[in-house]
């Protein structure tokens, strides 16, 4: 492998990873649900993805279900030595592709089976809990998790998982989780145009803890900003790494997982992580939020 793109950061004694990883989910068909259109495609985006320095992969047996977990065994089995996966649970699927609370404790158990017995994993390296969310636009609730993140404790000391991280969580919930075992990631809404999560972003850099930005590019409505369009086309660079260069430099902590089912959008992606933005550009990007 080569060099890891935006650098690594170092959580726990046993888990470095690259900062700008590789999300999964598009690799799915329609909806994050059924087969991929273009299944060779699928893997070889895998391949390259590590080809290309990629250390962190994340994933989701819900997502397809089981179908991207089952293009990751397939395309990367025997695991390379270095490269972490991380997983959520937390949702099911219904048979109309629908997406489904699942926060039971004992299914929460179930599920890190499912996903172990996919991935072809004794262990998995990172395991998020998955929680529910207030809106469809990521507003988090307050509510408990002490009984759903002490189910997967259990499983941490048990040996079946390294490390835990925390979905759609709110600050009260993280503080609630790490009373109960370390945390090591929070993966949450965060863009250009998306900054209300802007309070966690600095506690996880205080802490150390990685900041998995959800939907870097405005997932299912792709970022729009004429701000964005002036700066990118400025510098000679598209939006789309534009948008990346300036999350990795948000934050230290900052963890980057654009997804694509394209090698060449992969190798774009990859490329966002060798642009670092002059100071008046980021003046301008940092006063999108603000419109």
């Amino acid at each position: 492998m080569t060099t890891a793109p935006g650098g690594t950061l170092t959580l726990a004694e046993n888990l470095t990873i690259s900062r700008l990883g590789y999300g999964a989910m598009q690799l799915a068909g329609p909806g994050v649900f059924g087969p991929p259109r273009d299944r060779d495609e699928a893997v070889a985006v895998l391949r390259e993805a590590v080809d290309l320095g990629v250390t962190h992969i994340d994933t989701a047996d819900f997502y397809g279900p089981t179908i991207t977990n089952e293009l990751i065994r397939e395309a990367l089995h025997p695991y390379p030595s270095g490269l972490h996966i991380a997983t959520k649970v937390g949702a099911r699927r219904g048979d109309d592709g629908s997406w489904i609370h699942s926060l039971d404790p004992e299914d929460l158990v179930a599920q890190v089976h499912d996903n172990l017995d996919h991935l072809r994993l004794d262990v998995l390296d990172v395991v998020y809990l998955r929680l529910e969310t207030r809106t469809a636009h990521g507003g988090m609730t307050d509510d408990s998790i002490a009984e759903q993140f002490g189910a997967l404790a259990e499983l941490r000391a048990e040996g079946l998982i390294r490390h835990l991280a925390l979905s759609c969580a709110s600050d009260a919930q993280l503080t609630e989780a790490q009373g109960i075992a370390p945390v090591v990631a929070v993966q949450n809404l965060y863009n250009l145009a998306e900054r209300d999560d802007d309070a966690m972003v600095e506690r996880t850099a205080r802490e150390n803890i990685a900041y998995v930005a959800i939907f870097p590019l405005g997932g299912f409505s792709p970022l729009q900003s004429d701000t964005l369009n002036k700066v990118a086309a400025d510098l000679g660079f598209s939006t789309q790494q534009v948008a990346l260069a300036w999350l990795l430099q948000r934050s230290p902590t900052m963890t980057l997982i654009p997804g694509t089912s394209s090698r060449t959008h992969l190798r774009e992606n990859v490329g966002a992580a060798e642009i670092t933005l002059p100071a008046d550009a980021l003046r301008e990007l940092d006063a999108i939020a603000a419109h």
